[in-house]
């Protein structure tokens, strides 16, 4: 059999794979720029929250092990932690992997400092609307989202967010 129709069938395949999981993700009505986002205390995440995000501004990232731009946005994200984490940024890294042993296995060569739970039966994903990996939300010390991102475009997106976490900072510092 011919090597490329083999290699075209696998990726066709693969892609046919993935945007069945993307889309089974996808639920309930899509959050937008100034709603509230939803409570995590009420979705039954395995992992522990943080304790207080009172006046904290907040990236929930929505990730699979599965997914390549994930494994890029990881870096970036313990990037920002420690850049903006001791200012007043709290990552929540929530996993969609059925089987927490993806996840794990993930985890051993994509280390992070920030809060990791997994979101097993879908409830928070199904919420928020998630369609595709990663996905992420910037939510200011009001709980409103200020800014979505779907995807991750490499130094591009990490600028974005950098600039969206400290002008969300700066704003939250002027208030007080």
């Amino acid at each position: 059999m011919n090597t490329l129709l083999v290699k075209k069938t696998i990726l066709t395949g693969a892609l046919a794979l993935a945007l069945g999981v993307t889309s089974a993700l996808a639920g309930g009505k899509a959050i937008k720029v100034g709603d509230s986002f939803p409570d995590l205390n009420g979705f039954n995440l395995e992992g522990n929250l943080p304790a207080d995000l009172k006046d904290k501004v907040v990236i929930v990232d929505f990730w699979a092990s599965w997914c390549g731009p994930c494994k890029e946005s990881f870096p970036a994200m313990e990037e920002l932690h420690q850049k903006y984490g001791a200012k007043g940024l709290v990552i929540i890294a929530v996993n969609v992997d059925e089987d927490a042993g993806a996840m794990k296995e993930f985890l051993k060569s994509n280390t992070a400092s920030f809060t990791i739970v997994r979101d097993a039966k879908k409830k928070l994903v199904s919420a928020a609307n998630i369609a595709s990996m990663p996905s992420s939300f910037v939510i200011g010390v009001d709980g409103k989202v200020s800014a979505i991102h779907k995807g991750f475009h490499g130094k591009e997106t990490s600028k974005q967010y950098a600039q969206e976490i400290e002008a969300l900072l700066s704003h939250n510092v002027a208030s007080k």
